[in-house]
């Protein structure tokens, strides 16, 4: 236990940027990444929060299943697939979030392959 009688000025400075957010950015924020679930599958977007094991995204698609590119996620990441299933869900906020994998461009445009849903469009912008 700590005794807050202790603690240095720095360090009542350090928790007073962490409460307001100020400090450990993670280095996944603002990237397009596939992450990894524990229980809500594999999905691809723009990560634009990240919360301990939460995340949203947003230009999201869900990837169903892949074929080709490798066997791991990583490989899927940087090389792409050859095959498979993704739908858009646009926007999505996942919890236990246990892997960020940042892609590449090169296997962003398989992915465009393979999305088995029209794009969607809000009907505010077709009024």
């Amino acid at each position: 236990m700590i005794d807050i009688r202790d603690l240095t000025l720095n360090q009542i400075k350090e928790i007073q940027e962490m409460k307001a957010g100020n400090v450990g950015k993670h280095s996944m924020l603002n990237r397009r990444c596939i992450l990894r679930t524990y229980s809500a599958g594999v999905h691809i977007g723009d990560v634009v929060e990240i919360n301990g094991c939460e995340a949203r995204l947003v230009n999201a698609l869900r990837l169903w299943k892949w074929e080709g590119g490798g066997l791991s996620l990583s490989a899927v990441a940087n090389n792409g697939i050859k095959g498979g299933r993704l739908n858009r869900t646009n926007e999505v906020y996942l919890t236990n979030v246990i892997e960020f994998i940042p892609t590449t461009p090169k296997a962003e445009a398989t992915f465009l392959n393979f999305i088995e849903d029209e794009e969607t469009t809000d009907t505010a912008d077709a009024e």
